[in-house]
């Protein structure tokens, strides 16, 4: 064989620098990548150059975290394919550029550091040293004059000088958001890495706490991110996971109100169910949990809300028979909008805080786990919609259909003619209105403490102990 580039020949014979094939000799793979390895190396043959009027391609391959136990299968099996494509456009005269780098800053790193007194820089240079090593010994055609780290300031800076455009277009703010967070490593935690209630790094206890975060206000884009899947050659699986994600729903806010601590405001999809609401159910963070809450009932809340805090959000949002429901009556009542009948306000671990208002109303005829709570703690469950052909339905029966047990004003109208009747009356009575509301949520930004992307912009904490002394991470009063 003899050829012109070492890209197309390498593979098939050992050959000399000219490309002269020896045929002859026995092949040996680790003689030969090592040859033209260095070859490449030595002559920079995957360098990117750009020449005017050429067609260009960027193949991009999602830079590796450096961790200490180098890189797993995962790794090349992704990058070989980018590598396929890279060494095609080249031999097709295209200019290609294929860089390669390290998303270096992370927890682990941190973590080793507060172990052994190493400072994480150091470790990661190391390994990024043996992710180097390896990725070359399996001859991907990388132009590592490229090559960077998140953690070189000269690529940093280009980080925080973007986090100040959003900054002040108002996109990056501060928040208090219910986070996994963990005493032990001194950090949030995302759901993925709290397995039982532990730390997936060091098995740490984690809790379930509002704190002030960096939040990023992707749900500001919302309805443009769902209305330009449009334009999007995906796979369809792909575009409904997508809008699964985006959660748009359209249906009502509604008021239930209290006799001193204001209203309780829920959103739903079925305002349709409106009249089949049998109970109140509060996140167990909800501030007016401990507002509500009956002296009679104070230490079993409390108690119960200490409990929740060890739980992940999949946990506590899991379905199923097998998957049990937990609840405590907060031993107070919410008038009922339309009705105005007393209705049970309880605190449940299977609502979540940071979705939607943190409170929802329990229609347990028409949604499956309201049925389930309900059957747990035998409260009533009244079906307020019938299946539009009159047949038998099985409870609980989520479906659209025709409005029953709901009252004069609304019984016999479909689902969709009764949800609008119940806004417009809702609305009248200034006590709920048509909204629309997402399951996206703002991005949690701030996620390390030291070895993470530094954020440009430095709020004090005040300290609110008598001497104003102590500190937030031992849990001392502050804000």
């Amino acid at each position: 064989l003899k050829s012109t580039s070492p890209l197309q020949c390498t593979a098939l014979s050992d050959s000399d620098e000219n490309g002269n094939a020896n045929s002859n000799k026995k092949y040996n793979h680790i003689e030969v990548e090592t040859k033209w390895q260095n070859y490449w190396d030595k002559h920079n043959t995957f360098k990117t150059k750009r020449r005017p009027n050429h067609k260009k391609k960027y193949v991009l391959d999602m830079f590796p975290y450096p961790s200490g136990s180098g890189l797993h299968v995962g790794h090349p099996e992704g990058y070989t394919a980018t590598d396929i494509m890279a060494r095609y456009w080249r031999m097709l005269d295209y200019d290609v550029l294929h860089p390669m780098g390290w998303d270096a800053f992370g927890l682990p790193a941190e973590q080793h550091a507060m172990n052994t007194g190493t400072h994480p820089k150091v470790t990661t240079l190391k390994n990024i040293a043996t992710f180097k090593r390896q990725l070359k010994s399996l001859g991907f055609s990388y132009d590592w004059s490229r090559e960077l780290s998140t953690t070189d300031e000269q690529y940093f800076k280009w980080t925080q000088w973007i986090f100040l455009q959003l900054f002040k277009s108002g996109l990056a703010a501060q928040s208090e958001v219910s986070v996994n967070w963990c005493p032990a490593l001194g950090t949030v935690l995302a759901n993925e890495e709290v397995i039982n209630g532990l730390s997936e790094r060091g098995n740490h206890p984690v809790v379930r706490q509002p704190l002030r975060q960096w939040v990023l206000k992707i749900t500001h884009f919302a309805d443009r991110l769902e209305q330009d899947l449009a334009g999007i050659e995906w796979p369809e699986g792909t575009l409904v996971a997508q809008k699964q994600w985006i959660g748009r729903s359209v249906g009502a806010a509604v008021q239930f109100t209290t006799d001193l601590h204001g209203p309780i405001e829920v959103f739903t999809t079925r305002p349709d169910t409106l009249m089949g609401v049998t109970y109140l159910v509060l996140a167990p963070e909800h501030p007016l949990v401990d507002k509500l809450c009956s002296e009679s009932q104070r230490e079993a809340v409390q108690e119960y809300v200490q409990a929740v805090k060890g739980k992940s959000d999949l946990e506590r949002t899991a379905t199923g028979k097998d998957k049990g429901k937990t609840g405590v009556f907060l031993g107070a009542y919410a008038v009922h909008p339309i009705s105005g009948d007393r209705v049970p306000v309880w605190t449940a671990d299977y609502v979540l805080a940071g979705y939607g208002t943190g409170a929802v109303m329990a229609v347990p005829a028409h949604d499956e786990r309201d049925f389930e709570f309900a059957q747990i703690y035998d409260l009533p469950i009244k079906q307020v919609v019938a299946a539009a052909n009159s047949g038998e339905v099985t409870l609980p029966y989520a479906e659209e259909g025709v409005v029953c047990n709901s009252g004069v004003d609304f019984d016999t109208l479909s689902s969709s003619d009764a949800r609008n009747l119940i806004i417009q009356r809702l609305t009248d009575k200034n006590l709920g209105r048509q909204q629309v509301t997402y399951k996206l949520r703002d991005w949690v930004f701030s996620r390390q403490r030291y070895w993470g992307e530094p954020i440009p912009i430095y709020f004090p904490v005040e300290m609110l102990t008598a001497d104003g002394g102590g500190s937030p991470l031992a849990g001392d009063a502050h804000r």
